[in-house]
């Protein structure tokens, strides 16, 4: 087998094993493939496999950072702040027989570097990849692009210059042909950056004397004044140059802020994106003026495609979008076509016209005065389009207020066979999913829909890789689809009594003209409740299956989990399913109920039959995070999944009207169910959640009190009363329901004792605020981390499993050692909680017969 054939895995695939910490050996984190020529000219399949640190110290966190435009940035070495980083790169041949031959380390770079940005050449001879290091004062290195020989492992600087930089704020490099890359790099005239003045030039003024109707949500992080404008500019800046293996550079055009740079399939040109002023103090940089040119690929300026004015004005209504041309890209099937879709409402969602989007083509050489080509018109939002050829290409529209999503077939080279409906459903009915068609490389390394064909048969068919819902669960399929007639024929299916497999990606050969049934094969994965996820090839006509990869158990202690999907109802009568997991060893009958954390995340729906299917399988495998609930299994909790909460607005009834009336009944029904099982105690029941599953948690120890002993929130703006999820209503417009639905409006009816909740204070309520230093959205320092597997489980202990207790010294926490007592443990510093929670959730609680726990 070739590289070229399994060039979908580095598109597809991500490979997930435990973590590896500091360049100790084994894969983690993502395996890629290299593309190559054909099996007589190219070098043998090669993989590569990136090994990362588990979890950055808080340090890291730390390091200063700029918040300019919506975006975060590192200023020492002009990337996007607290940017994650590999260690290690291992090359692995994939051999005859489909396993992978011996890893090969990437060497040759300095100890301890950070690598970041790693792609394969378009012809897999050669690995890109950049590396940094850490320096004195707490600050990084700027980025510098290195290369790797695949058949070495020997990697080298690829400028010869050491005082070449990359700037990876926006795009940062792109392999153009196999030896030749354009990169976006710091421009040697940078100089120091602006100085903030001590006096402003003048007040900060927002004028609208114009009278507009201009509403924009909210959002972080943006400029505040002209020195934010400067310090923007100073750090996005690039000066474009092209690279080659050899060391020859070449500059090319003027320093700019630029997004974008993406080389036409021929190798003859490039689309070049770029930002310039006048920006704005109320949006993100990604609504500022927008130039996008066509230039060659040595640099020479064609033409300007568009120059989009500042997007203030995009109105708050979902499916609303930017005026002008949009989505503008290479097609991937032709040399050197562009195509891009336009608006024809003014992107306002509200506004009723048909056409509502246009799809453009026009080829990049343009022939004296010619125009583009309408290649179709859209009455909902355009949603893309996967390629083929001349004669098959498949263009998705979709509108969110219906939840309506349609696919069409065209033929792009025959303007007399006009575009059909192939499928017109809603996005919310998974049963009725028929799948993805499966995309293959081309030689050019663009990918288009793959075409198939049978033996003795004529017809031409597609292959359509779908999740396979149903009212068991997921059964992943794989079908053989004739897009002429509509007949499938499922050439593949899932494991349904005890696996979980699912196509990850094609691995034919094959780069140009149609694939044969008898010599597919597909990468696919396997996991089980028990087994970690692992990876085969499957090989067509006999269907043969080869295990490639032998990634150990991530966490041995919880192997034997029980997992099951449980199905109940709601008292409207509303399907509702959740994931119930209970510790090792377990048994109801014997042990008697446990203390149970529900976790959840409400969902918006426009059909109760939609809300009432069922989601996901229950043979997949149960992937533990950092700060997952299911940690909690190993202190003897039973864990409620992902319960659904479906909020349902049918018709013109808008979901969140009644937000608080279907989550207390879908909570309500689910406590009901672990009840009736046995498994959980009614009077210890925790809820927590994440984001909006922690807004969810504040609203029900608000209005659904008689159902928990506790809450933990995470992470959520229940503090705020002006930021509704899914809602395109202005608080003027729908005031009852941002008050109703506000944690904050609710504030004093919350009398449990709640985590992380700081407007409870002043109505005394049992509370406490943990603040942690320098996170964002997500948990992602070891000391953070270990700091919230603590506060949870300290709160847990007092106030679910001992929730009848007295009150008790608030900086202890009960520990349960395997096969004794309860023994209580001194927590008396912030660097004493890893020790502290590592003893505690790296240890399986033993559940003896007769042992009920939570009635001790």
């Amino acid at each position: 087998m070739t590289a070229q054939a399994s060039a979908r895995l580095g598109r597809f695939a991500a490979f997930i094993a435990s973590g590896v910490e500091n360049d100790s050996s084994g894969p983690n984190g993502s395996l890629a493939s290299s593309p190559s020529a054909d099996e007589e000219e190219g070098p043998p399949c090669c993989k590569f496999s990136l090994r990362r640190r588990a979890m950055p110290p808080l340090s890291d966190l730390a390091r200063p950072e700029e918040k300019l435009a919506g975006l975060r940035i590192d200023g020492s070495c002009h990337t996007r702040s607290r940017m994650s980083f590999y260690t290690g790169i291992v090359i692995h041949s994939l051999e005859e027989d489909g396993s992978l031959g011996p890893e090969k380390e990437v060497h040759g770079f300095p100890e301890g570097s950070k690598i970041n940005f790693v792609s394969w050449s378009c012809d897999g001879q050669h690995l890109s990849f950049s590396i940094r290091s850490d320096e004195e004062g707490n600050v990084s290195s700027k980025l510098k692009l290195w290369v790797a020989d695949a058949q070495t492992g020997k990697a080298r600087p690829l400028f010869p210059s050491p005082d070449v930089y990359l700037n990876a704020i926006f795009d940062n490099y792109v392999w153009v042909d196999n030896s030749t890359l354009l990169v976006c790099t710091i421009p040697n005239s940078l100089g120091e950056p602006p100085k903030k003045p001590l006096v402003p030039s003048g007040p900060k003024v927002q004028s609208n004397e114009a009278q507009n109707v201009i509403q924009v949500r909210t959002f972080q992080d943006l400029l505040k004044d002209d020195y934010d404008a400067d310090l923007f500019d100073y750090y996005a800046t690039s000066q474009l140059i092209l690279v080659s293996l050899d060391g020859t550079v070449k500059p090319i055009g003027p320093p700019a802020v630029y997004t974008s740079i993406d080389p036409s399939p021929d190798q003859k040109f490039i689309l070049v994106s770029s930002l310039h002023r006048p920006y704005s103090y109320i949006v993100p940089c990604g609504r500022f003026p927008k130039k996008v040119d066509l230039w060659t690929t040595d640099g020479k300026f064609v033409r300007e495609i568009c120059d989009l004015p500042l997007a203030e004005d995009i109105p708050i209504a979902f499916s609303s979008v930017r005026k002008g041309k949009r989505s503008i890209n290479w097609r991937p099937d032709k040399p050197s076509t562009i195509y891009w879709v336009e608006t024809q409402d003014g992107g306002d969602a509200k506004i009723e016209v048909s056409p509502r989007d246009i799809i453009y083509t026009e080829p990049a050489e343009l022939v004296d005065d010619e125009q583009p080509e309408v290649l179709q018109k859209l009455d909902l939002r355009y949603g893309g389009i996967s390629w083929c050829d001349e004669s098959l290409a498949l263009v998705y529209e979709s509108w969110y207020k219906t939840r309506r999503v349609r696919t069409w077939v065209i033929s792009p080279g025959n303007k007399d066979l006009g575009p059909r409906i192939l499928f017109d459903r809603s996005s919310e009915d998974v049963y009725s999913d028929p799948g993805s068609p499966m995309l293959r490389r081309t030689a050019e390394g663009t990918y288009v829909i793959a075409k198939m064909r049978k033996e003795d048969d004529d017809e031409t068919y597609i292959l359509l890789n779908g999740t396979g819902a149903t009212p068991q669960g997921n059964i992943p399929f794989l079908d053989l689809f004739n897009f002429n007639t509509g007949a499938k024929e499922r050439i593949w299916e899932s494991d349904k009594e005890k696996y979980y497999e699912s196509v990850v990606a094609l691995m034919s050969d094959q780069t140009n003209g149609d694939l044969r049934l008898e010599e597919l094969k597909v990468l696919t994965s396997k996991e089980s409740k028990t087994e970690n996820t692992q990876y085969h090839l499957q090989t067509w006509p006999e269907k043969k299956s080869v295990q490639i990869t032998q990634f150990p158990h991530p966490y041995p202690q919880l192997k034997s989990l029980q997992k099951e999907l449980i199905k109940y109802q709601r008292k409207d009568g509303v399907q509702l399913t959740a994931t119930l997991y209970l510790p090792p060893n377990y048994d109801p009958e014997r042990n008697g109920p446990l203390p149970c954390l529900f976790w959840s995340y409400p969902e918006e729906f426009k059909s109760k039959d939609a809300a009432g299917q069922v989601r996901g399988s229950p043979n997949e495998f149960a992937g533990i995070g950092p700060t997952s609930a299911l940690l909690w299994l190993a202190r003897g909790f039973a864990i409620l999944s992902g319960p659904t909460i479906p909020i349902i607005g049918e018709g013109d009834e808008e979901a969140n009207d009644r937000y608080v009336e279907q989550l207390v009944s879908s909570a309500e029904a689910a406590v009901e169910e672990v009840v009736r099982r046995g498994v959980a105690h009614p009077n210890k029941i925790a809820v927590g959640g994440h984001s909006y599953g922690a807004f969810t948690t504040a609203n029900l120890l608000a209005h659904a009190p008689h159902l928990f002993s506790c809450g933990v929130a995470r992470l959520g703006l229940i503090t705020e009363h002006l930021l509704l999820l899914n809602e395109d209503r202005t608080l003027w417009e729908a005031t009852d329901t941002y008050a109703e639905m506000s944690p904050f409006m609710s504030a004093n009816k919350i009398k449990k004792p709640l985590l992380f909740f700081s407007a409870l204070k002043g109505h005394g309520a049992l509370c406490r605020l943990v603040v942690l230093p320098f996170e964002s959205h997500g948990y992602s320092a070891r000391e953070s981390i270990l700091h919230v597997l603590w506060e949870t489980d300290r709160w847990l202990q007092k106030y679910c499993v001992n929730s009848s207790d007295k009150p008790g010294d608030p900086n202890a926490l009960n520990l349960m050692k395997p096969g004794s007592r309860q023994v209580r443990v001194k927590v008396r510093s912030f660097q004493s909680q890893e020790a502290v929670v590592r003893k505690a959730l790296s240890k399986r609680v033993p559940i003896r017969p007769g042992d009920r726990r939570c009635d001790k």
